[in-house]
């Protein structure tokens, strides 16, 4: 069998990750820091043989569907440099917006849940994967087969972004240099897209680039007065495996069905997570708003307080 440069480089990288994690492993056990559980490592492990196995059943389709529509390429970048820079650029923003329809459609969100249900964040929850988006992430990633990008070629570019998505799945505080954190997705952007806090909900769709948080309105920082509480704001009783799979689509058949109206169904699939005909559940923007609010209400009343105080101080100075 003969290896390409390609298998070898995608082979390396892959590699590079399960010793930088079973690094990271024994320095959470040396150090008592209970960033793994055995049941928690397991299921990850699992999702991402599940991932897998679907990955494979859909590569032929995912191939030939990318080369044929090669075929109707709108124009061709001859430039090697330009052509892998570019690629890399494109691919990066359509898997942003492959990942933020992933949070803001409640039918793509019942698939990716699986990736944001554990209450660990350590490098094998790079591997929760979202079992069922290769069925359809392939349709986010025609449009750069249209601008002249092999099959071939896109798929080396997402394995090799999808690698350092997996990189930034740690808790061990990493100090990158001002410029690198503006451009580039770290560590502490990707704690809090994990987060269930509300202020962290929906954040930091990038994979590499965190720049499309920053110009799209989808990016928070990382703050020490909010500590990150990982997973989801209602965790699964059942945190079996096949449940994760599945327990958000449970969630959303019984919605649909309790819903009024034809449109309240389909607002239930197509609308955001949360989202809820009689408002008694609400969305993560709505509750976000709420708590801005709130800190701006506490804000005002803790200067008027020191204004008190301050009154209070000048009136008995002045009858001293």
């Amino acid at each position: 069998m003969k290896y390409t440069g390609s298998d070898i480089s995608v082979g390396a990288l892959f590699g590079f990750v399960i010793v930088l994690t079973l690094v990271e492993m024994y320095f959470s056990y040396a150090h008592d820091r209970k960033l793994y559980t055995k049941q928690d490592t397991w299921t990850n492990i699992y999702l991402m043989v599940s991932a897998i196995v679907i990955n494979l059943g859909m590569k032929t389709a995912t191939f030939f569907l990318l080369e044929y529509c090669y075929q109707f390429r709108l124009f061709q970048i001859s430039n090697v440099w330009i052509y892998w820079t570019v690629l890399i650029l494109a691919q990066d923003f359509l898997y942003w917006f492959l990942h933020t329809v992933g949070h803001y459609v409640r039918f793509f969100w019942a698939m990716h849940v699986t990736h944001h249900s554990s209450e660990h964040f350590n490098l094998t929850t790079g591997f929760r994967s979202t079992v069922f988006e290769p069925l359809y992430r392939v349709f986010f990633y025609l449009p750069l087969a249209f601008m002249g990008f092999t099959a071939m070629d896109i798929l080396f570019a997402y394995l090799v972004t999808q690698i350092y998505g997996n990189l930034v799945h740690t808790q061990y505080k990493i100090n990158f240099p001002k410029w690198y954190e503006y451009v580039f997705v770290t560590p502490s952007h990707h704690r809090v897209h994990h987060a269930s806090n509300v202020r962290y909900l929906d954040k930091n769709m990038g994979m590499v680039l965190i720049l499309w948080d920053r110009m799209f309105g989808t990016f928070q920082a990382e703050l020490p007065e909010d500590e990150i509480k990982y997973g989801l704001t209602t965790q699964p009783k059942d945190t079996g495996p096949v449940n994760i799979i599945f327990h958000e689509f449970i969630a959303l058949t019984a919605d649909v069905k309790k819903a009024p109206t034809f449109m309240d169904k389909v607002k239930y699939i197509l609308n955001p997570p949360g989202w809820s005909h009689d408002g008694s559940t609400k969305i993560a923007k709505i509750m976000q708003q709420e708590l801005h609010e709130a800190e701006e209400l506490k804000k005002q009343q803790d200067q008027n307080k020191v204004k008190d105080l301050n009154e209070q101080e000048r009136m008995l100075s002045s009858i001293g």
